[in-house]
């Protein structure tokens, strides 16, 4: 999980072909149909790195049982792209986590995950905050 981390920390392609099953299969919210190996993942990166090119994830705490990891991360970056749609606000985030990345022969093979979209775009000025309204 350290180098992962370090991997979606810097977007380095050799720590994602290093660290990623060319099968790995990845569940993400933005993509309506799984992503795939370390492209699939680069991708995601690319697509979070062009909104937020500051973009920091920190674990936060992980529980491991057999081959299957749950982390908890805090994602942090500045808004100075566009995001779905949403142009630059120059707004800071920090939004948490929860993944289960699935391991196979000491490297990711699957992932689910549950980001905070809403906690991102209340951030960004894209959704008001309930607390706001």
């Amino acid at each position: 999980m350290n180098r992962f981390v370090e991997f979606i920390n810097t977007g380095d392609e050799d720590l994602a072909r290093e660290g990623i099953s060319p099968d790995a299969v990845f569940h993400a919210p933005s993509h309506p149909e799984p992503l795939r190996g370390p492209d699939g993942y680069l991708e995601v990166l690319g697509m979070m790195r062009s909104a937020f090119p500051d973009v920091q994830w920190t674990l936060e705490e992980k529980v491991t049982e057999g081959d299957t990891v749950a982390a908890r991360f805090t994602m942090r970056g500045t808004h100075d792209g566009e995001f779905f749609g949403i142009p630059a606000s120059g707004n800071e985030i920090s939004v948490q986590a929860m993944n289960f990345y699935y391991l196979a022969d000491g490297r990711i093979v699957g992932e689910r995950g549950q980001p905070d979209p809403l906690g991102v775009m209340q951030q960004i000025g894209a959704v008001p905050a309930p607390w706001t309204s």
